[in-house]
């Protein structure tokens, strides 16, 4: 149950960045279709549950500290090619995101340069990229227990100090433009996007543990609880969506309002949150070109890290903008690939049973 428990956590720890655990990204792909954006958690949670487990199998089978044995397996030689090379693009561009992040919540909410804040963050990142795998993921998996009870404090305070009537809460929310066309579509774009980011890790996650069951069951709880959180952080928006509107960090206004103290323990939540991401898309980014166990892991992590932080200097906005639309559609590519694989290891399976 331990072990469940901690890949669940990692899993979770690994896809709540900066946008998911600020609230800016459940806005804009569910607060904005307003109830219907209720349904789009329930397709979310679904699609997060079995994705993730399926990929965290693919690694415990494939034994490998990489993704690209992986892509190529279940993409073919041609599209596993493509695949690849724009996935570990994004493993970087996405830890360049969380770094320029990490200095935007320092300047913000403590008043330290955010050049500083970006080396703060880059530091315990390298410090923590020494480590082997399975400390990785301990680490990783600390932090979440923490954002859900921050969560939990925060949408409960915020339910009570919200003084709109439901139709007022829809009106606004109908106004808004939302990530996509209709509520389905996004939700699905979403964990697209998502498993994108966290595909990588689920990899390395997977292969690192030798008992499937716990795979298996910490992918789908880690799928269950991201569900959670969408509907947690959803419901806490839609009934605050007046104030949230017009600004970058929704769940951090709701925390502040409540007291500054709680705004402080939220800003450590999404710091923590951030430095979950970093930590994961760096160590799978370097273990596309390098093996783990390799004396020159180190150096090399050392190396990407600090080239991760002067591209951070582009800003998190603008990194944001032009990096997050493109992952959620060559997301689709991989999560059908991801299905096909599923269903091809289920006929094979059956074929076995049935010889």
């Amino acid at each position: 149950m331990k072990k469940t428990l901690q890949i669940a956590g990692a899993y979770i720890g690994v896809i709540v960045g900066a946008g998911f655990a600020s609230g800016q990204e459940v806005l804009q792909f569910f607060t904005a279709f307003g109830w219907y954006g209720l349904a789009g958690t329930v397709i979310s949670t679904i699609l997060f549950a079995f994705l993730g487990m399926h990929v965290l199998q693919l690694g415990q089978h494939m034994q490998t500290t990489s993704h690209k044995v992986v892509i190529y397996k279940i993409c073919g030689k041609y599209i596993g090619f493509f695949v690849d090379i724009i996935l570990t693009f994004f493993l970087f561009g996405v830890a360049v995101i969380m770094i320029a992040g990490s200095g935007s919540i320092f300047e913000q909410q403590f008043g330290i340069s955010a050049i500083l804040g970006n080396f703060i963050l880059t530091l315990l990142v390298i410090a923590t990229l020494c480590l082997n795998v399975k400390k990785i993921i301990s680490v990783i998996s600390l932090i979440t227990p923490y954002l859900f009870l921050m969560m939990f404090v925060i949408v409960g305070f915020a339910l009570f100090n919200s003084d709109l009537s439901l139709h007022q809460m829809s009106a606004i929310a109908d106004s808004q433009t939302a990530a996509a066309s209709n509520w389905f579509v996004s939700a699905a774009l979403y964990v697209s996007f998502n498993i994108v980011l966290a595909f990588s890790m689920l990899i390395v996650m997977g292969s690192s543990e030798k008992e499937i069951g716990s795979i298996s069951r910490g992918g789908l709880l880690g799928g269950v609880g991201l569900g959670i959180l969408l509907f947690v952080i959803n419901i806490g928006l839609f009934f605050n969506i007046d104030r949230v509107l017009t600004v970058d960090m929704p769940t951090l206004l709701l925390a502040t309002e409540i007291s500054p103290i709680v705004g402080v323990l939220m800003s450590i939540a999404l710091l923590g949150m951030i430095f979950n991401t970093a930590v994961g898309m760096l160590y799978t980014f370097t273990t596309r070109f390098v093996k783990p166990d390799k004396p020159s892991f180190k150096k090399i992590v050392v190396m990407i890290s600090l080239l991760a932080f002067a591209s951070s200097f582009v800003g998190f906005t603008k990194l944001v903008n032009t990096l997050y639309p493109f992952t959620g559609y060559l997301g689709f590519a991989l999560v059908i690939a991801i299905i096909v694989s599923w269903i091809s290891w289920k006929r094979r399976g059956l074929s076995r049973s049935e010889s």
